[in-house]
């Protein structure tokens, strides 16, 4: 078994860093990557999609990141207990015909012991936008120490 700190029961401050990570890690945009934080039988919803197994992840992950072009994502800290953490998101990207959205969410995680996440589910709205109205413009990647979070940009 692999170890994926920070590890339950959570702190705020623990809580806090594995949201940042889980961030980061889907920046990345790199499937098998993002695949690693979840248990060998980790169960998702996202949307209206269920299913489970990281070889299902990395398959849904790649199936988003082809269609979902430019993507950038801010996560945040909305609860924590023991070993489960809710958050709130938003992420911006385009389409291939350029029209640019930003999308907004809630994510209940539950963990195992060796801190990777066992369960995933996701409630997700898209919100068309125009290219002039984005709010994240840094690089493709790790969202910058320095960039605003979810509240500071009012979201």
């Amino acid at each position: 078994m692999s170890l994926r700190p920070p590890v339950p029961p959570f702190t705020r401050e623990s809580a806090v860093e594995k949201v940042r990570l889980a961030e980061d890690g889907w920046n990345s945009r790199t499937p098998e990557k993002v695949a690693l934080a979840y248990t060998e039988d980790s169960r998702w919803r996202n949307r209206a999609e269920r299913f489970a197994g990281r070889d299902r992840i990395v398959a849904f992950l790649t199936r988003k990141w082809d269609r979902e072009l430019d993507y950038r994502l801010i996560k945040e800290l909305w609860a924590y207990d023991g070993d489960r953490i809710a958050v709130r998101f938003a992420y911006e990207w385009h389409d291939d015909s350029g029209q640019w959205y930003r999308s907004y969410g809630n994510e209940n995680w539950e963990f195992d012991e060796s801190g990777l996440m066992r369960v995933r589910h996701a409630s997700i709205n898209d919100a068309p936008i125009q290219e002039s109205d984005r709010a994240y413009h840094w690089p493709l990647g790790r969202r910058p120490d320095d960039h605003p979070g979810l509240s500071e940009l009012g979201f």
